[in-house]
């Protein structure tokens, strides 16, 4: 399951995000989505989340699923 609809992400979700500064890299982050911050229903690049940790980054996968 990708990150790119925003019905599939929920707070207390597991997933992997790309960080603003590692966009080009395409380093993951793992974390537990602490609030959606995209507001539309689907986005090319991934939804927009921020983790318990305060990071913020744009889903890439959800974690548990391939």
């Amino acid at each position: 399951m990708q990150g790119t609809k925003r019905s599939d992400i929920r707070p207390g979700l597991r997933v992997f995000i790309v960080l603003k500064q590692d966009q080009r890299s395409g380093r993951l982050t793992e974390g537990t989505v602490r609030d959606i911050l995209t507001n539309s229903a689907t986005h090319p690049h991934g939804i927009k989340v921020r983790l318990e940790s305060g990071l913020v980054g744009r889903v890439k996968k959800i974690a548990g699923t391939t």
